[in-house]
């Protein structure tokens, strides 16, 4: 009793949790399928799952979404530890560093950056804060690594939602198909019963 208990803990804790993401259940037997409560009628089935289907499709648009954010935001992140690398290999000189900077959309400005300890960086909602580069440095890195770990997540999540998708795919197919074979007996034996 004590070893089936520790197998279906560590059976638990190897199935990971996909951002709450509810897992789709197969449906094996579609005759006591439609006996639980609230599949009344193939219809009534039907209409269930594919409201479930369209809860995955919103979810997998968020996720999308989300997808495209982070995959914008890891070259930013890149590009701008690049730079504070190379400031950080300047800033023992005393000459200058020539740099263009973008003023707006394919609209760059010439600049002299004199040798500094300091950078800002923008945070985003209307904030920037003044770091030193190595903090700064550190900080960027963090973001990183937190944004590569989360899109390696995201990715995770929608295929596990491809997967959640075929399966409601699926049920709904076998349900449809119930219903037809049902309908067919039916008629099959209205068309007995009358001749």
């Amino acid at each position: 009793m004590a070893a089936t208990i520790d197998n279906s803990n560590a059976a638990q804790a190897g199935k990971k949790k996909h951002l709450g993401i509810p897992e789709a259940v197969f449906v094996e037997d579609v005759d006591s399928f439609m006996k639980q409560p609230g599949n009344e009628t193939a219809d009534a089935a039907l209409r269930k799952l594919d409201e479930q289907y369209q809860k995955y499709k919103y979810m997998e648009l968020n996720l999308s979404q989300k997808k495209l954010r982070l995959k914008n935001q890891i070259p930013q992140i890149t590009q701008t530890l690049e730079i504070l690398r190379h400031m950080q290999k300047k800033k023992e000189s005393t000459e200058r560093m020539e740099t263009h900077f973008l003023l707006a959309d394919n609209v760059y400005c010439k600049a002299s950056v004199p040798p500094t300890e300091k950078v800002c960086l923008w945070l985003g909602a209307n904030v920037m804060l003044e770091y030193d580069i190595d903090e700064a440095q550190a900080l960027l890195e963090k973001n990183l690594s937190t944004a590569s770990r989360n899109l390696e997540t995201l990715v995770e999540d929608l295929d596990f939602l491809r997967d959640q998708f075929t399966t409601i795919e699926v049920n709904m197919a076998r349900v449809y198909n119930w219903d037809v074979k049902r309908r067919s007996k039916e008629n099959l034996l209205k068309s007995g019963d009358k001749s």
